[in-house]
C-alpha cells in the first residue's frame, strides 16, 4: 500500500508515513468566515498529514470538524510491505455492498443534518481510498445524499484517480462542487497556496442552513421563537423543513412539557430556567417554561414578547393534553371556519373574507383549504 494522498472534494485524504504520526496539533474549526452554507470538514489522518492540511484549510475557511478514528488502536497498516492495508483494501473491493466488508470505526454521533457542505479528508492507499475513511462513507451515505461535497487527497506520489472513483461508488447521491485537491510529498509545504486556489473553484451551497426563528401554535394562536445555534436546534430546523412538527404536552407546575418525538443531540448545561425559555429534557423531551426551574438541560431557545402572565395564558397553564405546533413559518389565515353555514358552498380567502366568483388560488370551503385554479 503506498502512502497516503491528498485529496479534497468533500474529503481530505493524508499521507501515510509512519514516523509523521500524531506530530501535528488537533485542528481548531476557526477561521475566517466564509459567505457559505454552513460547512464541516471530516477527516481520518494516519500519519498526522491530513491533520496539517485541516489547520491550514481551517484557516482559511469557517467549518467544523470531525476526527474519523479506527475502533481498533495502534494498528501499522504500512508493516511488512503494507500486508493489513492491503488485506482491508481487498476485503471491501470483494463485496463493497457488504458492511461487514469495511473496517470498524469508533461510533461517530455528529449529525450531518445542519450541514449543506461537507469536505473530506483521507488518505491515499495503494491507489485507493484509506480504508478507515471508506468505512464512514459507507455508513453516512444516505446523510450525505444531496449535500455539497469535496475532496483533498494526500499521498507520498501517487495519482488521485481511485481515490476518486472510491468517493463516487460510496456517494452516489452528492452534488460534487469541483475537482478533487491532490497534495503530495512534493508539494505538502504548498498547501496553503495550494487550498486557497482550490477553494476559489468550488461550488459551496451558500443557502444558510441554520435559522434563528420557528414558530409555536397553541389554540389557533401563534408566538415566534429565538432559537440558540447548536446542534439540537440545527436538527429540530431540518426536521421542520419536511413537516411541522404536533406534539401533546403536559403542565408540570412550572412549564408544559412532554415528548417531541425524536432524539436531537444534547448539550447540556446546568441552568435556571426562566419564563419564555424552551430546553431539551433527556434528549427527546421538549420543556416550555412560564416559571422558572433549575435542572441540567439542553437550551434550544425563547419565546419572544410574552410577559409571564401572557405565558401563562398562551401556553394553557394548569390544563393537559395541549396541542402544540413546532413550524418554520408563521401560520396566516384560516385553518378552520366556524359557522353556521359550514355546510354550504360558501368560499373565503385566506384573510377571512368572502371570495368572489372568479378569485383563483387558496380557498376556504368547509373548513378544508381548496386550490381553485378556474
Amino acid at each position: 500500500m503506498q502512502k497516503i494522498l491528498f485529496f479534497l472534494t468533500a474529503m481530505l485524504l493524508c499521507c501515510c508515513s509512519a514516523d509523521n504520526e500524531m506530530k501535528a496539533e488537533t485542528p481548531a474549526n476557526t477561521g475566517n468566515t466564509s459567505k457559505t452554507g454552513k460547512t464541516l470538514v471530516v477527516y481520518y489522518s494516519y500519519t498526522g498529514n491530513c491533520r496539517e492540511i485541516v489547520n491550514t484549510l481551517t484557516s482559511q475557511i469557517e467549518a467544523d470538524v470531525l476526527e474519523i478514528q479506527p475502533a481498533e488502536k495502534g494498528l501499522r497498516y504500512e508493516a511488512n510491505n503494507y500486508a493489513l492495508g492491503t488485506q482491508l483494501l481487498n476485503a471491501i473491493k470483494a463485496n463493497p455492498n457488504n458492511v461487514n466488508s469495511y473496517p470498524a470505526i469508533d461510533p461517530v454521533t455528529t449529525s450531518l443534518s445542519g450541514y449543506q457542505n461537507i469536505i473530506i479528508i483521507t488518505p491515499l492507499w495503494w491507489s485507493q481510498m484509506a480504508a478507515i475513511m471508506q468505512s464512514y462513507l459507507f455508513q453516512s451515505a444516505s446523510q450525505m445524499a444531496g449535500k455539497h461535497v469535496s475532496m483533498i487527497v494526500s499521498s507520498h506520489s501517487s495519482g488521485i484517480s481511485g481515490v476518486v472513483n472510491d468517493a463516487k461508488r460510496l456517494l452516489p447521491n452528492v452534488t460534487w462542487m469541483g475537482d478533487a485537491l491532490w497534495i503530495n510529498a512534493s508539494n505538502h509545504s504548498n498547501r496553503a497556496s495550494l487550498i486557497e486556489n482550490w477553494l476559489k473553484t468550488l461550488n459551496f451551497d451558500k443557502a444558510q442552513t441554520t435559522m434563528d426563528k420557528i414558530y409555536i401554535t397553541i389554540g389557533g394562536q401563534t408566538q415566534s421563537v429565538t432559537l440558540v445555534d447548536n446542534n439540537a436546534t440545527r436538527e429540530l430546523v431540518a426536521a421542520l423543513q419536511d413537516t411541522p412538527i404536533t406534539v401533546t404536552l403536559n403542565d408540570n407546575n412550572f412549564e408544559i412539557w412532554g415528548s417531541l418525538g425524536r432524539s436531537l443531540t444534547t448539550k447540556n448545561e446546568q441552568m435556571t430556567a426562566q419564563a419564555g425559555d424552551i430546553v431539551l429534557y433527556n434528549g427527546s423531551n421538549i420543556c416550555i417554561f412560564y416559571d422558572s426551574n433549575s435542572w441540567s438541560y439542553t437550551r434550544l431557545g425563547q419565546i419572544d414578547g410574552l410577559s409571564e402572565s401572557e405565558l401563562r395564558s398562551f401556553l394553557k397553564a394548569g390544563e393537559n393534553n395541549i396541542k402544540v405546533t413546532l413550524s418554520l413559518n408563521k401560520p396566516t389565515g384560516i385553518n378552520t371556519i366556524k359557522s353556521e353555514k359550514l355546510k354550504d358552498k360558501s368560499c373565503y380567502t385566506l384573510q377571512g373574507t368572502l371570495a368572489q366568483a372568479g378569485h383563483k388560488g387558496i380557498i376556504i370551503q368547509n373548513g378544508k383549504k381548496i386550490i381553485r385554479r378556474k
